[in-house]
């Protein structure tokens, strides 16, 4: 028999919209005749609405507005049925088998989902509470990642409660350009480049709008490469993709660059030593099982001119269309679009 798989979508987070673009990609590509999918989207002011019409409205958002298509839907609490509740006229249950939360940033990649649906005992497409939660964390995540033996940026760590003198003789001791960032945002959200000190108090500022702590990072010279990651905890190895490199043309690569490359390309293969490349997949292996992830995730490093691989962060919910930087590194090792949905659905949800 088939498997029923929940896809959830959207989320009340800025990357809402790019959630669809990877939710359709994923459902457009998913297996009919080993899965059934059970599609629910998330609005930006968070209800939740099962989806009955055509995959090619998830994309452009038009679903929302067909509402003889939607009905509003919860999980159902009970932990051995697995089962969403259909809030129409009258309450109806529908069973499924595993839950794919295809959600960007905030609300839906932090690990709030995805302990929603442990509560509900639903297995998870994905990493689950404390890998989400410790990934979106800037602050720990590095931490983790150097007890693991993998370098991390130098920075410095601040809550509102903050005298401007402390975040001026921070950012004087790691130099300019510097960065500021919320600890806790996804997809660049309140990231600020800091080229000369009158420039940190709005920077801090919009890093604030963003969290409660932020982070001032020193700028790491070179490019940035990221590595796809797949496997659970325990197993014997870990699956890597391709390494990939983003080049940029100045800036940084910020939300707009990550879904128009206007001014930036990447490369995958990266352009690099097939020695380097395979450093960079082995740290990526080891951030990987030092934050608790599971079923998939992409890790993302800094390489310097000197060769030095610095951590940057860990996307536990990449982006997802056939195109995105994640599907293209498997891609690299032989795995199709369909065939690496099939085995991430196998991790997640069994065989």
């Amino acid at each position: 028999m088939r498997k029923t798989i929940l896809v959830l979508f959207g989320g009340c987070s800025s990357e809402h919209g790019v959630s669809l673009q990877s939710a359709q990609a994923v459902l457009e590509h998913l297996d009919r005749g080993r899965y059934q999918p059970l599609m629910v989207g998330i609005t930006r002011d968070g209800q939740w609405l099962c989806w009955r019409g055509p995959v090619s409205a998830i994309g452009d958002g038009s679903w929302e507005k067909d509402r003889a298509s939607l009905t509003p839907c919860a999980l159902a609490p009970d932990r051995d049925r697995r089962q969403l509740l259909l809030l129409g006229e009258r309450v109806s249950r529908i069973t499924f088998d595993a839950a794919f939360p295809v959600l960007h940033g905030k609300n839906g990649e932090d690990g709030t989902v995805q302990g929603l649906l442990e509560l509900a005992g639903a297995p998870i497409i994905g990493c689950g509470t404390l890998s989400s939660a410790l990934c979106m964390d800037k602050r720990r995540a590095h931490q983790l990642a150097a007890s693991a033996g993998v370098d991390v940026p130098r920075g410095a760590v601040f809550d509102r409660s903050a005298a401007p003198e402390a975040l001026e003789a921070a950012a004087q001791e790691l130099g300019f350009p510097l960065f500021v960032k919320p600890v806790r945002a996804g997809s660049s959200f309140g990231i600020t480049k800091v080229s000369r000190p009158g420039q940190l108090a709005d920077a801090v500022a919009e890093a604030f709008r963003h969290d409660r702590e932020i982070i001032l990072e020193e700028a790491v010279s070179g490019f940035e490469a990221g590595c796809a990651v797949m496997g659970n905890p325990g197993e014997s190895g870990l699956t890597v993709g391709l390494v990939d490199e983003i080049e940029l043309s100045g800036g940084f690569f910020d939300f707009e660059e990550k879904y128009t490359l206007k001014t930036s390309a990447i490369h995958c293969p990266a352009r690099i030593s097939p020695e380097k490349a395979a450093e960079i997949q082995d740290m990526a292996k080891r951030v990987y099982r030092a934050l608790d992830c599971r079923v998939f995730a992409r890790v993302d490093f800094f390489l310097t001119p000197e060769g030095n691989v610095l951590f940057n962060e860990v996307n536990t919910i990449p982006g997802f269309t056939a195109h995105s930087r994640y599907p293209k590194m498997m891609e690299g090792v032989g795995l199709t679009f369909p065939a690496l949905l099939n085995r991430l659905i196998e991790l997640g949800a069994g065989a």
